[in-house]
């Protein structure tokens, strides 16, 4: 029998809080740097549950889910293997903590964000400023 290797689908989360700020954290593992919460989805899982689960795990925050921003593919965007990342915008409120694999978390105003950021985390962010100051999202 023929043996597949397809991507592996993750969820990342956006959040927005108050001030303008959006929530980052520190990975304690591999690669290394300040990414969107965000990781797996286990099977049988949807979507939007392992978004809100993996923030909860990672930040401590209860996340309301806004909206399904955009689902990123390229096979290069994880160093580890190919992965698919749908990304949720959700709203939240406090502070974050990290816990889980998350060795910090931090809410950064959305236009001091950090430039040591994993994966193509730049580039979603990016995206999504684009998204909030014009209205426009991502082409295809």
């Amino acid at each position: 029998m023929a043996s597949y290797k397809n991507p592996v689908p993750t969820v990342d989360c956006i959040i927005e809080l108050a001030g303008e700020r959006v929530v980052l954290i520190r990975r304690k593992n591999p690669p290394l740097g300040w990414a969107l919460p965000g990781g797996f989805v286990d099977e049988g899982e949807r979507l939007d549950v392992a978004a809100v689960r993996e923030v909860k795990e990672e930040t401590g925050l209860d996340v309301e889910l806004v909206e399904q921003f955009f689902t990123y593919s390229d096979p290069s965007r994880d160093p580890r293997r190919h992965t698919l990342s749908t990304v949720f915008i959700g709203r939240a409120r406090g502070e974050p903590r990290g816990a889980d694999d998350a060795a910090e978390a931090k809410a950064f105003p959305v236009d001091a964000l950090p430039r040591e950021l994993c994966f193509d985390h730049g580039t979603i962010l990016a995206d999504y400023l684009t998204y909030k100051r014009t209205g426009q999202r991502r082409k295809l």
